[in-house]
């Protein structure tokens, strides 16, 4: 072994435990330590309330304490407790588990939890500051923190926690609508603002534009009345403010928005996508000229980045190149990324310094600091440069609750300039003129009501904790994401599993992943039947879920999905191709049923012994397979 290899390996080595020390553990290895930090948080807060005015006195006493009541009381908890802790041990996903590779979860960090369970027992509301004044601040802070990390710099960035994605995509939403809409306000209330252009310029004013007009407006005290006249005030009209364009790989909370925020869903035009999943560039070009060409107004374009079906990453760079082309011939529309699961491994390009990095310095520190362990081609050079333009957009969805290990319910939003708030405050703009909307005006212009301060704290101590880059979050999701890719290669070189005399041919979706999920499907060698395919991998399905009982007592669990012309187009031909499908079966069928696995734990790649690892879930497949030809045969006996 080389000097460099060497160095590597240790780098490895010692990298891997400091990821381990991060999670309660498979077989919670931690556990001594889980439990003495949950029993400090625990204490701490019982001093607080016994300290908080320590003059004043205890208002149970002794005997009040022992009576058979409160003693009956304590007694039915405890009973409801057991009864609780049994249910969730036989029936919940068991997320740490590399025998659970299916939804977006995996082991959650033990900082995450324990700022959980601390801040839990202050039961702050972050709607209003005066009840969460510390997780207030927290919240505020983690916004900052995570509209750097997706690309926004300056001041002017701000970002907040929300109950998940979807609420950060109706926000997106809800921003963009209101934008929409502001300068056929300031024509109807005070055109002067806007004199000489035609409803067609003013539907096609650049985000930056518009703010300007804002705080125009602002500045000589006829932003109220304007604002009135807006979508928020008047309704969004029918279809005046244009369309949203999303690719087919949208995630639902998009057709939702649409509904909830007056919009229509059929103002929704979805664009296909290419052979790699990711909305097509060209199919984007001719859905925008369309619409010039029909003089109908483009609210936004919505890319993806960790798509929740394959994990793919929209080319946010060529939408980005698209965007400025057409700003040039004076058509403008509002940009946001969908990166609620994609987000969070931006930090894998990102440095100590929290700079992006360049092409080739990220693909050396990759190896030399250990994250990536055998998988010399990630990233290619086109998801390099999807994942550098982040900040062209206008605003960004993440969840901490997925790719940044903590526990539900925390996504978030993160916008560029946060003037564009004063569209949808609910306290006068004016008074946030010079200091920008800080921690104690979060309630005042986010969609929610009350909402936990305890995720906030969870994100923020997981941020204190794991720097937001290559060093840290950086190091754990890359893990997650070369594990997937190897998965991956050993499905195109092991493509056919024997079990009991038959062949089963085995295809992943994608070749070359862009994050960390696997889609595949299992077809009996010379099956040209797609049906009779997707029964089985339905059935497989079945065999590796909830469906076949109690999840604790299975031995490997996944999920699946369906990929749908009316969604996918003719995408997913290649991939039946290759397992034996023709064709001609597509145009009948229209639809394939996959297995779906997202690998989000930090662990598996760096197993010492990965082909053993590999060969563990061959067996278990294996096993599975041959239970539904059991259960065939029994059918057939019967029939």
């Amino acid at each position: 072994m080389s000097d460099l290899e060497n160095s590597n390996m240790k780098e490895v080595t010692a990298n891997n435990n400091k990821v381990k020390a991060l999670f309660l553990g498979e077989k919670a290895e931690n556990r001594d330590f889980f439990q003495k930090e949950a029993e400090f948080v625990i204490n701490e807060h019982t001093s607080w309330r016994r300290n908080f005015h320590p003059e004043d006195p205890e208002r149970d006493s002794y005997v009040v304490r022992n009576s058979p009541e409160y003693q009956q009381t304590l007694a039915k908890t405890n009973e409801v407790l057991n009864d609780l802790t049994s249910k969730l041990k036989v029936d919940s996903d068991p997320w740490f588990s590399q025998r659970y590779l299916g939804q977006m979860n995996a082991d959650t960090l033990m900082v995450a939890n324990l700022a959980y369970l601390a801040t839990m027992l202050y039961n702050p509301n972050n709607v209003a500051y005066e009840s969460s004044v510390a997780t207030s601040q927290m919240e505020f802070d983690v916004g900052k923190q995570l509209a750097h990390m997706l690309g926004f710099e300056g001041d002017k960035a701000w970002g907040h926690i929300t109950t998940d994605g979807s609420v950060a995509n109706f926000e997106g939403t809800w921003l963009m609508r209101n934008l929409k809409s502001f300068p056929l306000a300031v024509k109807e209330v005070k055109p002067d603002y806007v004199k000489g252009k035609s409803d067609w310029e003013l539907l096609n004013m650049s985000v930056e534009d518009i703010l300007d007009l804002i705080i125009e407006t602002e500045k000589n005290g006829d932003f109220p009345a304007i604002r009135k006249e807006t979508a928020r005030g008047v309704g969004a009209g029918n279809g005046e403010y244009g369309v949203l364009i999303v690719p087919q790989t949208k995630h639902y909370s998009w057709v939702k928005a649409t509904d909830i925020l007056g919009i229509g869903s059929k103002n929704l035009i979805e664009i296909p996508v290419d052979d790699n999943y990711r909305m097509s560039i060209d199919a984007l070009k001719e859905a925008i000229d369309e619409c010039v060409a029909n003089k109908i107004p483009i609210m936004g374009v919505v890319a993806v980045a960790g798509t929740t079906e394959e994990g793919a990453v929209d080319k946010v760079n060529e939408i980005q190149a698209l965007r400025e082309e057409y700003a040039a011939k004076g058509i403008n529309f509002y940009f946001h990324i969908d990166a609620a699961y994609g987000g969070y491994s931006r930090t894998l390009y990102l440095d100590e310094n929290n700079e992006f990095m360049e092409y080739d310095e990220l693909k050396r520190r990759i190896f030399e600091d250990g994250v990536f362990k055998y998988d010399t081609e990630y990233p290619s050079k086109e998801l390099y440069d999807s994942y550098k333009a982040f900040g062209a957009a206008d605003s960004i969805t993440v969840d901490p609750h997925k790719m940044g290990y903590v526990p539900y319910t925390a996504g978030g939003i993160a916008i560029k300039n946060e003037k564009i708030l004063d569209l949808i405050s609910e306290v006068a703009p004016y008074v946030f003129e010079e200091a920008g909307y800080g921690p104690e005006e979060i309630g005042s212009v986010i969609l929610e009501g009350s909402k936990s301060g305890a995720a906030a704290a969870a994100v923020w101590a997981s941020h204190q904790t794991i720097p937001l880059n290559i060093g840290g979050y950086g190091e754990i999701i890359g893990r997650s994401i070369e594990a997937t890719r190897l998965l991956t290669q050993r499905l195109l070189n092991d493509d056919t599993i024997e079990v009991n005399g038959v062949e089963y041919k085995v295809q992943p979706l994608c070749l070359e992943p862009d994050f960390n999920i696997v889609c595949f499907a299992f077809n009996p060698v010379g099956n040209t039947d797609l049906a009779k395919m997707n029964k089985l991998n339905e059935d497989f399905w079945y065999k590796a879920s909830y469906k076949n009982g109690p999840m604790y007592l299975n031995d490997f669990i996944t999920s699946h999905t369906i990929f749908d012309v009316s969604e996918y187009g003719d995408s997913p031909v290649e991939f039946i191709e290759r397992l034996g499908i023709p064709a001609s079966e597509w145009e009948k069928v229209h639809q394939v049923t996959v297995l779906r696995v997202c690998s989000l734990t930090p662990i598996l790649a760096h197993e010492k012994d990965l082909d053993g690892v590999w060969d563990k879930y061959y067996d278990m497949w294996k096993g599975k397979l041959a239970e539904l030809q059991d259960a065939q045969e029994l059918k057939e006996d019967n029939s």
